[in-house]
């Protein structure tokens, strides 16, 4: 009997798989991934059933792979911009430390197509020549929280007479062993306060949360953002949400990698490696997203006890290790 197309050579040994990691090129690496999962995810979109609300919004993010670091050597830092919707990694680039994330800011989006999209970011991020980038040149909005490392426009913005909005949007739930509970208030603002740190902003944010661990004290937290949206283009509900993306990479991108691929655990710290592997857990968890898969812990528990089963997720039958795309 011809055996399988997929048994015909031996896999490689751990020695040569280690090489070929220590070696490889990460941007590159990143470049196809990001391409591949982009395709992906676009062709999930359009084919869904139900429309995404709002305008399709990405994220930027900074993750330090814990395990890297090794003999005095400050571990690995990787800057990524994932998708909001069914989140996916279209973009990332090693940083060196989160100190530099702001330099690899414009490299990072530069190769992506983020007109009519919402970028979002935190305060390590808000930089005048960034956002009039993005909204100048990338023709892209964006929604910018501010914070005391932009004096001069925190205090302009907490300044403003929140006590005079009416609460524009409220919502709690519970999950994650906590109660959570967030409203927004909404302004629109006059040029010379958008000026100062976004030449763009039309709307000012603010974001009260409200969270309740279980057998733990309540926190309260106030954010405030400036946006490039205006009213007739984002609800407050929009806002609220995509202000949450922003949050929810931690549970749906960085809480995968170090809980279900265990990425903080991993020692590997050679060359590429680190970058590589960091990639390849982005592809795993991207093709399982944007399959529909809802528990990918389970799904990787699967996979583990019979890789063959993986092969779909990549539109190849296992039978015939032929490719269906």
């Amino acid at each position: 009997m011809r055996p399988h197309p997929l048994t015909w050579r031996r896999s490689p040994s751990a020695s040569t798989i280690d090489r070929v990691l220590c070696d490889i090129d990460g941007d590159a690496l990143d470049a196809a991934i990001g391409a591949y999962l982009a395709h992906r995810h676009q062709a999930t979109t359009h084919t869904e059933d139900a429309p995404v609300p709002g305008l399709p919004a990405i994220a930027l993010d900074g993750k330090a792979l814990k395990g890297s670091a090794r003999l005095g050597r400050k571990c690995r830092h990787l800057l990524s911009a994932l998708t909001h919707h069914l989140p996916v990694t279209l973009a990332q680039a090693e940083v060196g430390a989160k100190a530099n994330e702001t330099r690899h800011f414009r490299p990072l989006l530069q190769a992506l197509d983020l007109a009519g999209h919402v970028v979002t970011f935190d305060a390590l991020h808000t930089v005048k020549d960034h956002l009039s980038w993005l909204v100048g040149t990338k023709n892209t909005h964006c929604i910018a929280v501010i914070k005391t490392n932009q004096p001069t426009a925190y205090q302009q913005i907490s300044s403003l007479p929140w006590s005079q909005v009416p609460l524009a949007h409220t919502r709690s739930e519970r999950g994650h062993g906590r109660a959570e509970s967030r409203s927004i208030k909404v302004m629109a603002i006059a040029d010379n306060l958008g000026g100062t740190a976004f030449p763009h902003a039309r709307l000012a944010v603010r974001l009260h949360r409200r969270r309740q661990p279980k057998g733990k004290k309540q926190t309260r937290e106030t954010v405030y953002a400036l946006t490039s949206l205006d009213a007739h283009q984002a609800s407050s509900v929009e806002l609220a949400a995509y202000l949450r993306g922003q949050w929810r990479i931690e549970n749906s991108s960085h809480y995968i990698r170090d809980v279900t691929f265990a990425e903080d655990a991993s020692t590997v710290h050679c060359g590429s490696a680190p970058r590589a592997m960091a990639a390849l857990r982005n592809l795993a968890n991207g093709v399982l997203r944007v399959a529909g898969v809802d528990n990918i812990a389970k799904s990787t528990r699967a996979i583990r006890d019979l890789p063959g089963r993986a092969l779909p997720f990549f539109g190849i039958s296992y039978e015939t290790g032929i490719s269906g795309t």
